[in-house]
């Protein structure tokens, strides 16, 4: 007499509907060449989901870990000037000669030779970095940015600045920018003739 054998047990996926059904031989590989296949299609969508993000995540990365170096605009051009400050002062390194705009919504656009990754803007604001004459002119408290990339698009950022002398700094990480415009708003100290003053900004690319 032949002994008996205990059943085998049926593997995990087998005890799920529709893989209950008694398959004929062979179906098996039919069935895991459909897992594998919707396994790799979710992965695939998930990729085309996520591969903005993911760039983004990579040029930030690659700003952080790279040296960023300044890079000088080839144009500067003002909507509006107060005579005897023009705009040309906020690019000629120099923080105690400012751009003199009459009032908020004046702006100025800087244009490039090259497309470069825009990593950081650094203002300094106001007519000096000395505190007794910078209070001497009105100050923009924000900084509407409009960079305008290599195929025309445009990117918005808005700065806040604290109302004091000196440089501060603004993370951008802008690729192929090839032109930048600011606008200056919310202005402080603008009384008594006074106008708003720029004393510098800088631009930095990617090292």
């Amino acid at each position: 007499m032949t002994p008996s054998t205990a059943p085998v047990a049926l593997p995990w996926w087998r005890t799920v509907w529709p893989f209950r059904r008694r398959v004929r031989a062979g179906s098996g590989r039919a069935v895991r060449f459909l897992t594998v296949l919707v396994v790799v299609l979710a992965l695939c969508a998930a990729a085309l989901l996520l591969l903005p993000a993911g760039r983004r995540l990579v040029e930030d990365t690659r700003d952080k870990l790279g040296k960023a170096k300044p890079v000088t605009p080839t144009g500067v051009r003002a909507s509006a000037e107060v005579r005897g400050h023009p705009v040309g002062d906020t690019i000629d390194g120099l923080n105690n000669r400012y751009w003199g705009a009459p009032g908020a919504g004046a702006s100025v656009t800087y244009t490039f030779a090259e497309p470069f990754r825009l990593v950081d803007v650094i203002v300094t604001n106001g007519a000096s970095t000395d505190p007794e004459r910078y209070a001497l002119q009105g100050r923009a408290l924000r900084i509407e940015m409009e960079a305008t990339t290599r195929d025309g698009t445009t990117v918005h950022e808005s700065f806040t600045l604290s109302d004091k002398p000196g440089s501060q700094t603004f993370p951008t990480g802008i690729s192929e920018v090839t032109k930048v415009r600011l606008v200056l708003n919310s202005p402080a100290g603008l009384v008594g003739g006074r106008h708003l003053a720029l004393a510098e900004v800088e631009f930095f690319q990617r090292g």
